[in-house]
């Protein structure tokens, strides 16, 4: 089995996206398909390691937003069978829910960061549950439910290794910074700390962030990731019970990433990249979407 990293070039930029071409006994596995934006860059990485689309019958999703998973309608119409999350599975079967979710947050960038997105005709989608093993070209893929992120995310275990989508955080070629991706609407602190548990259970050897490439020290990468989470949440929450309006926030949450990155000997250049990577509106905006359902919940309930 060879793993391969293939950096999607997403908007001309390094290490924003990555797919990962899986390459065993029958053939190769993509896992992950990029938005239809990166679909040349792909193409590209697959012909440096001897491979073109008509090649790729199986792709494995992680997770159903755009810049997982965007593509993934194409890849159906080139013959390959799609394999995402039965929760997921829906909005790929009809995408209209998905594009007017994702346009709340992108607007008129629609277009320009994602493309063209199909639907995955029916007969050529398998929605997966917890536990779920995919057998491909003579390897065997077990998914993870892994929520947080998102509700409808699988990490996908294979071996003693996992692409681990969005549970494992960010972190970028030679960095020891990690970032937190918490976009709306379905950010959850507590279901991502169990996935993180989950995944530290499994005994890995190395995760593959989507967001990008390998990562070998995976406990120490993972307990840094929960101790994240805590801090960017109980930040966003303090500055929201102090009346901080949305705009301020942004700029408040930025800055105290920045001193973070500074902690962490992290450069301007590094730090703009995984600002790229990991726009810090979203995350603020999914934190602030969090904090308020568990305000209305709570109050809902006294």
């Amino acid at each position: 089995m060879d793993v391969y990293t293939l950096d999607l070039q997403f908007l001309g930029l390094p290490h924003v996206i990555a797919a990962y071409l899986v390459v065993g006994p029958g053939g190769p596995v993509l896992v992950e398909s990029g938005p239809s934006t990166t679909l040349e860059s792909l193409r590209v990485g697959l012909a440096a390691h001897g491979y073109e689309p008509a090649d790729i019958r199986h792709v494995l999703l992680t997770h159903i937003h755009l810049d997982h998973a965007g593509a993934a309608g194409w890849w159906a119409r080139q013959g390959a069978h799609v394999y995402v999350h039965h929760l997921g599975a829906p909005h790929l079967v009809d995408p209209s829910k998905l594009l007017t979710s994702a346009a709340r947050i992108y607007g008129p960038q629609m277009e320009r960061l994602w493309g063209e997105v199909l639907a995955v005709p029916v007969d050529c989608l398998t929605a997966l549950y917890d536990g779920d093993q995919v057998r491909a070209c003579g390897l065997s893929f077990t998914a993870l439910d892994t929520p947080g992120h998102a509700r409808h995310h699988h990490a996908f275990r294979l071996e003693d290794i996992a692409f681990a989508g969005d549970v494992a955080g960010i972190r970028l070629p030679g960095s020891r910074l990690v970032s937190v991706p918490t976009p709306p609407p379905e950010f959850d602190l507590e279901a991502w700390r169990r996935s993180l548990e989950r995944l530290s259970a499994e005994k890995l050897a190395a995760v593959y962030p989507t967001h990008f490439g390998v990562v070998s020290d995976v406990r120490k990468h993972l307990d840094t990731l929960d101790r994240l989470l805590d801090e960017a949440a109980g930040f966003v929450r303090a500055r929201l019970q102090a009346g901080a309006g949305r705009e301020d926030l942004i700029a408040e949450y930025t800055a105290w990433d920045r001193a973070r990155a500074n902690a962490w000997q992290v450069g301007e250049e590094e730090f703009q990249a995984y600002a790229a990577t990991n726009p810090h509106f979203m995350s603020v905006d999914g934190l602030s979407r969090y904090w308020s359902k568990r305000l209305e919940a709570e109050t809902s309930s006294s």
